[in-house]
């Protein structure tokens, strides 16, 4: 199984698998995000992929998505927005 270090905003580094990032990229373009939950205080955390990060995370098998920042926001993403908002922690896992 593949290991990956990154680094949480609190707790420093951390290992995980392929299985716990996920991988955002623009149409037509060779960067990206990653996101990952740290496995240590649960908090989401979202880094730049310049294209080494990139290929490096295509090559283990990082799932990804393709993001369109000019698409429109959907119906069920603001229908999830809006649930999510009825969790009583929810300013908690926008920090």
């Amino acid at each position: 199984m593949t290991t990956i270090r990154t680094t949480c905003d609190l707790c420093g580094d951390v290992e995980l698998t392929t299985s716990d990032i996920r991988l955002e990229l623009a149409p037509s373009a060779t960067t990206g995000h990653y996101r990952f939950e740290c496995p240590f205080c649960c908090g989401t955390q979202r880094r730049p992929a310049n294209n080494r990060v990139v290929s490096i995370l295509l090559a283990t098998g990082v799932e990804y998505e393709i993001i369109d920042p000019r698409a429109p926001i959907s119906e069920e993403e603001i229908n999830a927005f809006a649930f999510a908002l009825d969790n009583e922690d929810w300013f908690s896992q926008i920090t």
